[in-house]
């Protein structure tokens, strides 16, 4: 049944007026004109100006009276300590009164004369000192920006093209590598009771799949597997959860990298429906919530795509150092491994393999590690290269296997007599 609407109850002669709004006063009603006085500006007609509403001032009717009774009261509670005060005023005031009225017409200019004569003689530097801005403050050296010798600038090539950010790549650099502190891990395996480092090579194998099929930035792989050990190494999570886990922490990394990034069902299907929608959701808030929503995590491959550039790494030698980098994502001992230093290995590595020399003098200046400090990490890497693949583990070998990758899994291994001069040097 419809609803009825209540009609408008008619005014009639005795019936009682409407309040007054805040803008209008008692006494006879005038209608206000819509036209802006003449030199106001014009006003909006629905919205009050914004920019000016500082300066309307609202009155009421009693208001007035408010504020003059509450500025009647400070002044009695001001008036006593001020009584004293303003007496001595009045004295001094009358007495150079009187003495000026006591003093004779021309004696009086001649001392206004020499007042006049006695601010104008002041010194120029006082009136000089008054007029001058303050001082710069000098900028304490941790907060200056750091001056790039021309033999290390590698963003110079840059400075027309603003996407870059050549002032800035070195500074932004630096702060991931600081970052990266607050990201630490350890071999947190010991504390899930029901999974295994094979377990986890497994999912991360799957994840390789699942970025390749679906078209996904190297980014939001690496994310992913950030972000899965960190909820690994906070959470015990049961084996038949681990693939729940992995494609949930791909959903956030898709979201925070991704221009498209898939939807919820085209995560369901790939795990062949599993799980439900309602369960990769509350993952999904759980993860989120266990990182503390900071997700911004410094990934290896940002790392290693910047010294690749100081190097003019050709794409060959990059894609060779990206295979390296992935495949260390399988490698449990390494989640300890910072990004930085993972990704200056593994360009160390390529270099080596791709005879192209050694650790220069601008990857230590850019990187800020010595071939002292990679040294122990080329040697895990190539250690783990050097041993027979595994047939489980096949997504990375394959997807570098490919013509687009340059075919560098095929490649072979360096020698580590050949590896270990170079690491000696």
């Amino acid at each position: 049944m419809p609803l009825l609407r209540a009609k408008k109850p008619a005014v009639t002669a005795g019936s009682k007026m409407p309040k007054l709004s805040e803008n209008q006063e008692e006494g006879p009603q005038v209608k206000r004109s819509s036209s802006p006085p003449h030199g106001a500006p014009k006003k909006r007609t629905a919205f009050i100006d914004i920019t000016n509403a500082h300066k309307v001032q609202i009155s009421l009717p009693g208001r007035k009276k408010k504020k003059e009774e509450a500025k009647k009261q400070q002044v009695k509670k001001t008036s006593a300590p001020s009584v004293s005060t303003n007496n001595q005023a009045n004295l001094t005031k009358s007495s150079s009164s009187e003495s000026s009225e006591g003093t004779p017409p021309a004696e009086r200019e001649t001392s206004d004369a020499a007042e006049e004569e006695e601010a104008a003689a002041a010194p120029v530097e006082e009136l000089v000192a008054a007029a001058a801005p303050p001082a710069v403050r000098e900028v304490p050296a941790h907060h200056q920006k750091q001056q790039i010798p021309a033999e290390f600038d590698v963003d110079s090539e840059n400075a027309e093209d603003c996407y870059m950010c050549p002032e800035y790549a070195k500074d932004i650099f630096d702060y991931l590598k600081q970052r990266e502190e607050a990201f630490v891990l350890c071999n947190y395996m010991p504390t899930q009771p029901s999974l295994n480092p094979e377990m986890r090579a497994i999912l991360i194998d799957w994840l390789v799949e699942v970025q390749e099929n679906f078209e996904l930035y190297h980014e939001t792989l690496y994310l992913a597997v950030k972000m899965t050990d960190h909820y690994l190494a906070k959470t015990p999570v049961h084996r038949e959860l681990l693939q729940l886990v992995g494609s949930t922490t791909m959903l956030i990394a898709s979201k925070f990298e991704e221009r498209s990034p898939p939807c919820v069902d085209d995560f369901l299907y790939i795990c062949d429906d599993a799980y439900k929608r309602e369960e990769i959701i509350s993952m999904e808030a759980n993860i989120l919530q266990t990182l503390s929503f900071d997700i911004s995590i410094p990934i290896p491959y940002r790392f290693l795509r910047r010294y690749a550039k100081c190097v003019n790494a050709g794409m060959d030698t990059l894609t060779l150092a990206r295979f390296f980098c992935e495949m260390s994502l399988m490698e449990v001992e390494l989640v300890s491994v910072r990004g930085s230093l993972l990704a200056s290995a593994c360009l160390l590595l390529a270099l080596v393999t791709r005879d192209l020399g050694g650790w220069s003098p601008i990857l230590e200046f850019h990187s800020g590690y010595r071939t002292a400090d990679v040294a122990p990490v080329v040697r895990s890497l190539h250690e783990m290269l050097s041993a027979p693949p595994d047939d489980k583990l096949k997504a990375v070998r394959n997807k570098y296997s490919h013509k687009v990758f340059f075919e560098v899994a095929s490649l072979p291994m360096v020698s580590g007599d050949v590896l270990e001069d170079v690491l000696s040097q």
